[in-house]
């Protein structure tokens, strides 16, 4: 009798689902992983689903309704080891935006009823709720470090994503820094890696679209973009874009953007 196959489901919060598709994109190595696990939950991809317990929850998105942290505690609950997927679900995504102003006063703005939303005043991780096991970040994930990381947890070893910054990856790909070379502003050197320094690579400085590396040094990297012309303002918003909750960010945005805050 063959052994049971370990059970996976793909959980959607708050999020455009590009970290799902992601998944989707994997193809061939879609077809091997279907192979080794059983896909019990997955509704971008399936109506079908199974109920109960599952070996591995991968989350995409953040929480943002009443609903959202009331269904987390059931995710986690249900889940023996619990994956978040993408800068919405290991940082609050693009929508974190919101925790820096009035979130009501945007819901006047866009709907016609706001009294209709029931949100919250704020976008968070998923980590802020419940226990994660791992974060795989990216804003999409990158589907080379999915696949490994499910390969991993089917072989029951630690997956292997790095660590260090993208500049690495810079020098890896025999990259030119953009930054020392043209003056171009560059979050690359406080930025997780895992992109392949894709915008480098074209001669763009990174966004920082993986989040904060292991142990930046931010304060001094905005030293050096005040160096090459960005005022505050400036300062404030090259961290708010998709990790703007994350810690790092989030601190180096508000030490520049206080007094924008405040109005």
């Amino acid at each position: 009798m063959s052994a049971k196959k370990p059970r996976l489901a793909v959980w959607k919060f708050a999020s455009c689902d590009g970290c799902q598709l992601s998944l989707l994109d994997c193809e061939d190595e879609l077809l091997a992983i279907a192979e080794a696990i059983d896909i019990a939950y997955f509704p971008e991809a399936t109506r079908a689903g199974i109920r109960g317990v599952y070996d591995v929850s991968l989350v995409e998105g953040s929480v943002t309704t009443p609903h959202d942290a009331q269904r987390i505690q059931d995710v986690r609950r249900r889940s023996k080891v619990l994956i978040t997927i993408g800068a919405c679900a290991t940082a609050g995504g693009i929508q974190a935006l919101r925790n820096f102003s009035d979130v009501r006063e945007f819901a006047s703005i866009v709907y016609a009823h706001p009294a209709y939303i029931d949100t919250l005043a704020t976008s968070t991780a998923i980590a802020d709720h419940v226990k994660v096991d791992f974060e795989l970040r990216g804003c999409p994930i990158s589907k080379a470090q999915l696949v490994d990381v499910v390969a991993s947890l089917l072989a029951g070893r630690k997956p292997a994503t790095p660590t260090h910054s993208t500049c690495i990856e810079c020098k890896l790909a025999g990259n030119v820094c953009v930054m020392v070379a043209h003056g171009t502003p560059c979050l690359g050197p406080v930025t997780h890696a895992g992109c392949g320094a894709l915008c480098p690579s074209y001669d763009r400085g990174c966004y920082g679209c993986y989040g904060p590396k292991e142990t930046p040094n931010a304060p001094s990297l905005s030293s050096r973009l005040a160096e090459l012309g960005m005022d505050a303002g400036a300062l404030a918003r090259v961290y708010r874009t998709f990790n703007s909750n994350a810690e790092a960010f989030r601190q180096e945005s508000q030490r520049h953007g206080a007094q924008n805050d405040q109005d």
